[in-house]
């Protein structure tokens, strides 16, 4: 027959897929079905097109491998272990175990030679289009004719669920609007779900057709057992050159060649048990007796090292010449790919003294930013003129002319997971995308990818209130809040006012090791006196900080955070001048507060004064952790209503006035404890 068993590569494909079968049985669980069938197209991938370095995953123009079916890690586990990575035997021995590099979904920076984190479906496709238009971005900037140090591919295994998922057409339809022919999509279409067949909820779209009208091409691969044929489809797709990134389609048969339950559901998340692992082993010529076999033929043909180490050294070789004929172009490259300067910021003017919008002075900061990070990209969805995020002379993005402002449409998910291709690609420092907080809620999968990786990213939120007004309770934000500062990893940051929204980027762009909430108020803010603008300049770093004092101790705590700051500073005004010592700290970033020594904390939330009043036009959920059980939170712990935003702020009680009034009766309840931290009924 013709196929992986008749050829060169049978042995490859044999011994992968006797791997694959021992990974999962040792395990005891984890998806056996798809990892089998697409051995061949592993040893295509691995062995023969993918253009990579196993001695240097990090390489800066290695082809990238998307597995967005995460669900199939053991497939990608045992091609990364015979492709030469630091992936050993015993590591697919601990497969799904604690402490492994072989978890049960494929995790970025935990495992060489995974790009990026999946299991969600559909993230991985959405992702991989973000580092398509990294290289497009990159190679734009950096290529000069006979030198083109960025050109590689990007290729992503999909199953059937990733399709389903409404992230696929997003991403898939942004891919062929910017004519993406580096980016192939190998789809495994093998019709099986948990639930059974893909007919039941996936029987009517003509997914080729789907594919088409997005501006792909679409190859079928009928031979999907043939590694050669394989390898010669994702070579013409990688080199398509045509403007139109490529569908490869797999009609691959689920759990092949295990008889007893390939083609069934059967087939997609159980190991295949001891007797059919042992008859399925036989039949592909291996010794059923043994685990983990490696025949030295199979190891010789899919060590992609020997390969891998020349064309990087080629590659390296040009790139020596590319830097010495155009030195300012490397100086840029080392510049884009290093960590973001510490002073990118010097000398950026806070603007005046009156009231002004933290969205616009987030606006005058990105457009200094332009010329100081010129490979910095993003975009909003469909909402640039709103969330005030384009970059300053730059055009958007298109496939003739590609540029940094990427126009996503109304289209929150796949912009969040382009993103975050985007600074897993490298060479684009902090990468951002934006819309209204409230749409926050599309982007959650992928903002939660961002934190669990550990991306340098920027998400930048405006309209952060019932304040933003008219627009009524579907736009108002009311939980936003205390459901991001739950995730971890995630920095949250509320500025106050021009002051604060200054310092907040500054932390921004300092951080390297996870991604940044920026969210920011729509309407006119006032800005700090001089003194709140010196206890900014060193407090918003470190997340909260004492934004105005009483002589000796406080009788009362107000904290707050973004545009509530105000009614908390002016609400002490108020106390102060009917002899209530109170102390304002404002809480830009519960996250950088909460890491901080605990020397500093208590020294701004004095242990001994319990008498504590939070306030937020937002979720009271999570402040008590700042205010105690003897504390109080004026917030907003209902949707919003249509109206004049003043006129909301006051029907839900965010004025100056109710925070005066629930600080008096904290002051004067019978239980209050006293300034010196003694109970009166102690």
């Amino acid at each position: 027959m013709t196929g992986a068993e008749s050829s060169r590569w049978a042995g490859p494909v044999a011994t992968a897929r006797g791997l694959i079968i021992d990974t999962v049985e040792h395990a005891g669980n984890g998806h056996v079905g798809a990892a089998l069938a697409l051995a061949p197209l592993g040893c295509a991938i691995y062995g023969d097109v993918l253009r990579h370095d196993p001695a240097r995953p990090d390489w800066p123009d290695r082809d990238r491998l998307v597995l967005s079916a995460g669900h199939a890690s053991a497939w990608q586990y045992v091609l990364l272990h015979l492709a030469g990575y630091a992936v050993t035997l015993d590591d697919l021995r601990s497969f799904r175990r604690l402490g492994s590099i072989t978890p049960g979904h494929p995790e970025r920076g935990l495992t060489p030679g995974v790009e990026t984190t999946t299991g969600p479906l559909g993230q991985g496709l959405a992702t991989a289009v973000g580092l398509a238009v990294a290289e497009r971005l990159l190679a734009a900037r950096f290529n000069r004719p006979g030198f083109e140090i960025v050109d590689h591919a990007t290729l992503v295994v999909a199953s059937d669920g990733d399709l389903m998922e409404g992230v696929s057409q997003e991403a898939i339809s942004l891919a062929g609007q910017w004519g993406l022919d580096k980016l192939v999509v190998c789809y495994d279409s093998n019709g099986i779900t948990i639930d059974g067949p893909t007919s039941l909820s996936f029987g009517v779209e003509d997914q080729l057709a789907r594919f088409r009208a997005s501006g792909w091409a679409v190859e079928q691969v009928a031979a999907v057992e043939d590694v050669e044929v394989l390898a010669d489809a994702l070579r013409r797709a990688r080199h398509r050159g045509d403007g139109r990134p490529t569908l490869v389609v797999l009609p691959t048969e689920i759990g092949y060649p295990a008889e007893a339950v390939r083609g069934t559901t059967k087939a997609h998340g159980s190991p295949l048990g001891a007797t059919e692992a042992a008859r399925t082993k036989a039949a592909l010529g291996l010794d059923p007796a043994r685990t983990f076999q490696v025949p030295a033929d199979s190891a010789r043909m899919l060590d992609a090292r020997p390969r891998g180490d020349r064309d990087r050294s080629l590659w390296e070789k040009t790139f020596g010449e590319w830097s010495r004929e155009f030195p300012e172009l490397r100086a840029g490259w080392d510049a884009a790919h290093g960590p973001v300067p510490a002073d990118v910021l010097a000398g950026f003017p806070v603007p005046g003294h009156e009231p002004v919008s933290p969205r616009n002075v987030s606006r005058l900061i990105m457009d200094e930013l332009s010329d100081r990070l010129p490979t910095m990209a993003g975009g909003a969805a469909d909402l640039v003129d709103s969330t005030k995020t384009a970059v300053a002379g730059a055009s958007f993005f298109t496939a003739a002319a590609p540029d940094r402002n990427l126009a996503f449409g109304v289209r929150e998910h796949g912009m969040a997971a382009i993103v975050n291709g985007l600074a897993l690609h490298g060479g684009i420092p902090k990468p951002f995308g934006s819309t209204f907080l409230t749409f926050g809620d599309y982007m959650r999968p992928a903002v939660r990818l961002s934190a669990l990786m550990g991306l340098p990213v920027l998400w930048i939120w405006t309209h952060d209130s019932i304040a933003i007004g008219a627009d009524g309770r579907t736009h108002q934000p009311v939980e936003h809040l205390a459901s991001l500062r739950a995730m971890p990893g995630l920095w949250v940051m509320r500025p106050a006012d021009a002051y604060e929204t200054t310092h907040a980027w500054r932390a921004v762009l300092a951080r390297t090791d996870g991604p940044v909430a920026l969210v920011l108020a729509r309407q006119l803010l006032p800005v700090l006196d001089e003194a709140g603008a010196a206890a900014a300049a060193a407090g918003v770093a470190r997340g909260g900080y004492v934004l105005a004092d009483c002589p000796g101790q406080p009788d009362i705590l107000l904290l707050a955070s973004g545009s509530e700051v105000h009614l908390a500073v002016a609400a002490a005004r108020e106390l102060t001048r009917s002899g209530t010592a109170v102390r304002v700290i404002s809480m830009p970033c519960w996250e950088l507060f909460g890491a901080q020594e605990t020397e500093y904390r208590d020294a701004v939330l004095p242990p001994a004064v319990r008498i504590r009043l939070a306030v937020e036009a937002g979720s009271s959920m999570g402040w008590h952790r700042w205010v105690g059980l003897d504390g109080e939170v004026l917030s907003v712990d209902e949707f919003g209503a249509s109206d004049h935003g003043d006129v909301l702020l006051e029907h839900f009680g965010m004025t100056a006035g109710n925070v005066v009034g629930a600080a008096r009766r904290l002051l004067t309840r019978p239980e209050t404890t006293t300034r010196n931290g003694e109970s009166d009924h102690e």
